[in-house]
C-alpha cells in the first residue's frame, strides 16, 4: 500500500503564504516590465531640448521613481545612440573628468513626438478600460 505524503508538511496556511509571495514576485516582475517598457521614451523626454549627462539623467529618473540602475541606461543610451536618435559630446568638467552629453537629433525628436501620440493614445485606452472595473 503507498501512501501519499506529498502535503503532509505543508498546511494550508503556509500554501497560502507561499501561493501570495508568487503573487508577489509576479507583480514586482509585471511593474519592472512596466518600467522598462516605458525607459526608452522617459529618456529620450528628458533629453528634449534638454542635453544632459548620464548622471544627470539617472537622477531624474529616479526622482520620478523609476528604478534603475546604472548597468540599465548606459546600453540604452549606446543603443539609442546607434540607432541614430541621440547624439553625444564630450565636455571639461571643473570637477572631475571630462563629461558625454547628450542631445536628441533630428530624427529623436520626430521619434518622441510619435511616442508621445503612441502614449497618449495608450493611456487613453488604458484608462478607459482599468475604470470600467
Amino acid at each position: 500500500m503507498q501512501t501519499i505524503t506529498q502535503n503532509v508538511n505543508k498546511s494550508p496556511l503556509k500554501m497560502g503564504l507561499h501561493t501570495k509571495q508568487n503573487e508577489i514576485m509576479n507583480v514586482e516582475n509585471t511593474k519592472a516590465q512596466m518600467r522598462k517598457g516605458v525607459l526608452e521614451y522617459c529618456i529620450l523626454s528628458i533629453l528634449n531640448g534638454h542635453d544632459k549627462y548620464a548622471s544627470e539623467i539617472l537622477a531624474t529618473l529616479k526622482d520620478a521613481k523609476m528604478l534603475v540602475v546604472e548597468g540599465t541606461i548606459y546600453p540604452l543610451l549606446t543603443r539609442l545612440k546607434n540607432a541614430g536618435l541621440l547624439n553625444y559630446r564630450w565636455e571639461e568638467s571643473t570637477s572631475g573628468p571630462p563629461r558625454k552629453y547628450y542631445t536628441l537629433t533630428e530624427t529623436g525628436k520626430l521619434f518622441l513626438k510619435e511616442l508621445d501620440t503612441t502614449w497618449d493614445e495608450l493611456r487613453k485606452a488604458t484608462n478607459l478600460v482599468t475604470q470600467n472595473k
